[in-house]
């Protein structure tokens, strides 16, 4: 028990530099001293207009729907060209999240497991929120300082001007994610197109990659919350009705069961 407790106070320090980190990544944004060669960012600001453009050829029959007038705000004193970057990267970044969500929900729902062993009893015949709930406190550990990291790495304005590019608030491409190049560490793959399938594509086609794919990410995003709200309520979602296991946990709560970090 002792031993354990002494992991459990690692990792819990471990996340917390994580998170200091991760809060400070603004401290990046501003100008950095490079070496080697400098690409020149492009300037990507889209403009209210262009939103509604850009609305338009995403749903031709709803167009532009801003219920709340996002688009026109001004968030944290910045400019509405900066708002709107924040609001594009929000969107494309919830909808990769919600396309793998929704995709490992219908995995574990099915009971699919590597068919190694993996620390830990994992049982099979639940749902995935229970499945959650039931794995090893250092895989949530390992899970939440994973995702910490590409967020920084996201931020980071240094990296980003070693790859030519710039803060999604400053003119850069919402959606970007910078190569792993500057780690010192080599990685073989990156994150964002690691096969290098759309290096060569045309301007015109990955415009066209990038409506697909933020429809695709609206479209999971629907069906990750109706999972959810299908296994907390049945029969909330008629067509899922029988078709998901139920949760009687706390889908909000994720780290409800047995994982805290102030105990």
């Amino acid at each position: 028990q002792q031993q354990n407790l002494k992991i459990f106070n690692f990792t819990k320090n471990i996340m917390i530099s994580a998170v200091a980190l991760a809060t400070g990544a603004a401290a990046f944004n501003g100008p950095a001293v490079v070496s080697g060669p400098i690409r020149t960012p492009a300037v990507h600001m889209m403009d209210l207009e262009g939103l509604k453009t850009q609305a338009k050829a995403l749903n031709p029959v709803v167009g532009y729907w801003d219920p709340l007038n996002l688009g026109s705000g001004e968030f944290w004193g910045d400019s509405n060209e900066a708002t709107i970057g924040f609001l594009r990267e929000a969107e494309i970044k919830h909808g990769r999240v919600a396309m793998a969500g929704f995709v490992g929900y219908i995995v574990h729902a099915n009971d699919i497991r590597f068919p190694w062993k993996i620390p830990g009893d994992v049982p099979t015949g639940i749902s995935p929120q229970a499945l959650w709930d039931a794995i090893p406190e250092a895989a949530k550990w390992q899970i939440i300082l994973t995702v910490g990291f590409f967020e920084f790495w996201r931020e980071n304005a240094y990296v980003l001007a070693e790859d030519g590019e710039k803060h999604y608030m400053r003119g850069g491409k919402p959606g970007y994610f910078p190569t792993f190049d500057q780690l010192p560490h080599p990685v073989p793959f990156n994150l964002f197109d690691p096969f290098g399938f759309s290096k060569n594509a045309t301007p015109e086609k990955k415009a066209k990659g990038l409506l697909v794919e933020v429809n695709n990410g609206r479209l999971a995003m629907i069906g990750l919350m109706g999972f959810l709200s299908e296994s907390k309520v049945p029969g909330s979602v008629p067509a899922l009705s029988g078709l998901v296991k139920p949760y009687s946990g706390e889908v909000m709560a994720p780290f409800d069961a047995n994982f805290h970090i102030f105990s």
